[in-house]
């Protein structure tokens, strides 16, 4: 979920520059200081990344490998072109038990649950009453007779709260629903090689694991994985939820074809912003809704109908109508945009801000997303970025910025 510089001479260094382009801020520490070290969670496979030679930073109150000792743009690069593994333990995996699990799922989002197959997921939102997103996640319906819901780090405190609050609330009401919080590791393997990679470690046909599909099957020998088609690069891609004891041996197997490399947060952020997908807390939070941030399609045709979600009395009106911003794609000349960056019209007033930015690896030019008035959100539009104080050219641009390649089947 993170990144922004890639620029001369960035190399194997970790600076306070690069952190802050990962969305870490200035606070952002690697981790051999042991006072900071001590206080982060690890996922199971922190010290597999050391000795990988991966530069440890602080990401949502987790120590996690911004990059190896492949340089930033290499590591995108590769990923686009071969394969890669991306840690992404850290993530909040639950499972939702009981008769009343959709009911439950669809009191919390925007999404149409009950429409899904089995062993099909959608991306969705949680929203509050006021309209604002809390968080994106994915949702599964599995044939095990659960949801499998995978959410956010950084949110994965106020998500659980959230969730365990409206479970005590339906079962006080007499409904059949439980939470399960899930200690398997994630990892997710992304790139044009994945299929060919992960097809001589599993007995189904990936053929027909199309995107935003799942299964659970053994994966190079090890029981109780869940493969899942999707990921957070654009490319076309698989999450592997495993049993933690066990994901080091599943990295290892993996990194055993010479397609495949470790990757960090630095180079996961450069290409989701590539493929114009959204990062919580940047691209999207509580103070905007799923128009304003172009999401409409997250919520399901039904549940615009019941208007029984979160928010829908704010949010279901907003799709007809026209929100005062919306989120849009830009690109620029001259010195690479960042998060906060104010977007200017063309007479120089200020119109929106950046919300998150870099120079892309596959376009050669400055790519960013943010918000903007309304009426400046057409694609095509001219328009200027404040870059030290000084107003550089932009235009709107269509995300996303490099062609997604997710799988859909043959």
């Amino acid at each position: 979920m993170l990144a922004r510089v890639f620029a001369n001479g960035l190399g194997n260094r970790v600076s306070k520059e690069t952190m802050r382009t990962v969305g870490l801020g200035v606070t952002g520490r690697q981790d051999r200081h042991a006072s900071t070290e001590v206080a982060l969670k690890k996922t199971p496979l922190h010290d597999f990344h050391k000795a990988q030679g991966g530069k440890m930073v602080e990401f949502a109150g987790w120590s996690m490998p911004v990059q190896y000792k492949d340089s930033h743009i290499n590591s995108h690069m590769h990923t686009r072109q071969h394969c890669s593994i991306f840690d992404v333990s850290h993530m909040l995996q639950t499972k939702v038990h009981g008769k009343d699990r959709v009911k439950f799922m669809e009191s919390l989002i925007v999404g149409d649950i009950a429409e899904l197959k089995d062993n099909q997921g959608t991306l969705s939102l949680f929203t509050n009453t006021k309209g604002g997103i809390m968080d994106d996640l994915i949702v599964t319906k599995t044939n095990q007779g659960y949801l499998y819901v995978v959410s956010n780090a950084g949110c994965a405190d106020k998500d659980s709260a959230h969730m365990q609050d409206r479970l005590q609330e339906l079962k006080s009401a007499g409904h059949d629903v439980d939470l399960e919080l899930m200690e398997e590791s994630l990892i997710a393997l992304q790139g044009p090689s994945m299929a060919r990679v992960l097809q001589k470690g599993v007995c189904d046909d990936l053929s027909k694991l199309t995107f935003m599909t799942s299964v659970l099957t053994p994966v190079f020998g090890i029981q109780g994985c869940r493969v899942t088609r999707c990921g957070y690069t654009g490319e076309d891609g698989v999450e592997i939820s495993v049993p933690s004891g066990d994901v080091v041996s599943l990295t290892e197997k993996l990194l055993a074809d010479s397609e495949v490399k470790l990757s960090g947060l630095g180079a996961r952020d450069s290409l989701r912003l590539e493929a114009g997908l959204c990062l919580y807390g940047n691209d999207i939070d509580e103070t905007t809704t799923p128009v304003e941030a172009s999401l409409v399609w997250t919520i399901g045709k039904r549940r615009r109908q019941t208007r029984d979600f979160p928010g829908a009395d704010i949010i279901v009106p907003q799709i007809k109508a026209k929100t005062q911003r919306k989120r849009v794609g830009l690109v620029s000349t001259g010195p690479p945009v960042r998060q906060h960056t104010p977007i200017l019209s063309p007479d120089g007033r200020v119109i929106g801000e950046v919300t998150s930015g870099c120079p892309s690896p596959c376009l050669k030019q400055n790519i960013a997303m943010g918000y903007v008035e309304a009426g400046f959100s057409k694609v095509g539009t001219p328009i200027q970025v404040e870059v030290r104080k000084k107003a550089v050219p932009a235009v709107i641009s269509k995300m996303p910025f490099v062609l997604t390649k997710y799988y859909m089947g043959q």
